[in-house]
């Protein structure tokens, strides 16, 4: 193996966590968001040699990342049903498990997997705490674009959630 594939297989296994997150975001059934989590990373390594460093390499991966879900989610033209979430894959030590906080993580990945894929690519970064700015960046629009969709994101799955 070349150094510049462990240098790339490092970098993923350091930053696994944000493409499980848009992955899981994105698609509801456990074998889809592994199909995801797989595109992603094919996609970031077609991508990887064009990477510079002009930026953090976690910031580069949330745009390919979410760009590959939207298109993925698109191309598959696939919409789940509610209630199929398989959270037994969460690594949770059994002592410290909590019902209802996993009650209350099911309910909201449900209501997110509702969202249309830019509304989710908005949610994903307010959970993320991205700043407006840093959105803007991403995004490619104004800041002041961004408030206006990250409010209406933010209702609509306010909206979601109290119709449950």
């Amino acid at each position: 193996m070349s150094s510049f594939e462990q240098e790339f297989l490092d970098k993923i296994e350091k930053h696994k966590g944000i493409i499980f997150k848009i992955s899981k975001m994105y698609m509801d059934e456990k074998d889809d968001r592994d199909d995801l989590f797989q595109e992603i990373t094919f996609q970031v390594w077609k991508a990887y040699p064009k990477f510079k460093g002009e930026s953090e390499f976690s910031t580069w991966l949330y745009r390919i990342a979410l760009n590959t879900a939207i298109i993925f989610f698109k191309a598959e033209k696939r919409r789940s049903f509610i209630g199929n979430e398989d959270f037994t894959n969460l690594n949770i030590v059994e002592d410290e498990y909590n019902h209802e906080r996993e009650e209350k993580f099911a309910k909201m990945y449900g209501a997110i997997h509702q969202l249309n894929p830019i509304d989710k690519a908005f949610i994903f970064y307010y959970l993320e705490n991205f700043s407006g700015r840093e959105i803007a960046e991403q995004m490619g629009i104004s800041e002041g674009n961004v408030r206006v969709k990250m409010n209406r994101a933010k209702n609509k799955l306010k909206d979601i959630l109290n119709s449950k």
